[in-house]
């Protein structure tokens, strides 16, 4: 068990170091295109940020741990927003842009539900994975067609780099990817052995273990961007990456493994819970479009909820059925119904303000 251990610490490390290298120096590539900061944050940090779980996802495919990869990506997505946006908006409440309100989050839910409809017969096969993959670069598409469409802010007029500065940047870019596929290996490699000797399913190792170790690099880059005043850099790269996960991530690891099964206890539960917590994203941004900490704290509240669920499914603990069922039919409903009287109240103020028409 020691060296399982020791083989999950080693690529943790090697994927948040890789992560960190690839985030930088695409970042500053990106920049140089004179790209807005809320597309870096969809686009090029997001994918950086996600590419250990790429990279986890597949060699978790080729290993026969399917149900590995599938939990990665999900416990991924619940992470990125409960606990990377609940962190973030504890550090310094975050102010959201109007365009993420109005697409991007939307986007994010209509993904969600593809995902949930194709998963729904309890398989995602190589066509439906392909489908996934259109929806990917038609979305980056219709993303650097916005960008060139528009005027580029001042921030992002920066003198050309020079010949060094160039190098640099993509050796960082590079190295990044040599890291996060080695951290991915060991990753993968002592997860599935360790679970194997716990009597765990790989799904629950993959929706917390793997999908925190693979998860590390959103962590890192959407705090520091919330405590530098980038907000938009840090919704962008929890929004982004959820895309990113949902579609190029499970489409290439379907394509990839022939299709990848879908356990029914993901699908009637872990999918849901992705489902609910993208949707409760678009009230709490609506309200004053901005994520206060007493909302970033009710996020990292359910994540601890979420994870004592998991615990006492790996260990089939008898309670486990009632706190199933108070978080798919009271928790959840009751937050759906509290962020509904949040944006009925925002938007009651609004009207009542001088100057506003009914």
């Amino acid at each position: 068990m020691l060296q399982q251990l020791l083989l999950i610490g080693f690529g943790l490390a090697l994927l948040g170091a890789g992560g960190e290298l690839l985030v930088r120096g695409a970042s500053r590539l990106a920049a140089l295109f004179r790209v807005p900061p809320l597309v870096i944050g969809l686009t090029v940090v997001a994918f950086g940020t996600s590419a250990p779980e790429l990279v986890v996802t597949v060699q978790g495919v080729e290993a026969g741990a399917g149900e590995l990869a599938l939990g990665n990506v999900l416990g991924s997505n619940v992470l990125n927003v409960l606990v990377i946006l609940g962190l973030a908006a504890l550090m310094a409440p975050m102010t959201v842009a109007r365009p993420v309100i109005r697409v991007q989050v939307p986007v994010v839910i209509a993904v969600t539900l593809l995902a949930l409809a194709l998963a729904a017969d309890q398989r995602i096969d190589t066509v439906e994975g392909t489908l996934l993959l259109v929806v990917i670069v038609a979305y980056v598409v219709w993303l650097l067609r916005t960008v060139r469409s528009s005027a580029p802010p001042p921030e992002t007029r920066s003198a050309p780099l020079p010949g060094w500065g160039w190098t640099t940047a993509l050796l960082s870019t590079v190295a990044g990817l040599g890291l996060l596929f080695a951290g991915g290996q060991q990753l993968v490699q002592g997860a599935t052995t360790l679970a194997l000797a716990l009597g765990v399913s790989e799904a629950v190792v993959g929706l917390t273990v793997v999908a925190f170790g693979t998860s590390v690099p959103e962590v890192a880059a959407a705090v520091v961007a919330a405590l530098r005043g980038h907000s938009a850099i840090a919704v962008g790269n929890v929004l982004g990456s959820n895309v990113f996960n949902l579609t190029l991530i499970l489409g290439t690891a379907s394509v990839w493994g022939g299709g990848i099964d879908v356990p029914p206890g993901l699908l009637t539960f872990d999918f849901v819970v992705v489902a609910a917590v993208t949707f409760a994203c678009l009230p709490i941004f609506y309200t004053g479009r901005r994520m206060a900490r007493s909302e970033g704290a009710l996020f990292l509240g359910y994540y601890v909820v979420y994870v004592v669920f998991l615990v006492l499914e790996a260990g089939g603990h008898p309670s486990l059925g009632r706190v199933r069922d108070a978080v798919l039919f009271f928790a959840l409903p009751i937050t759906v119904v509290t962020l509904a009287l949040f944006v009925l109240k925002e938007r009651g103020a609004r009207l009542t303000r001088p100057g506003r028409r009914p």
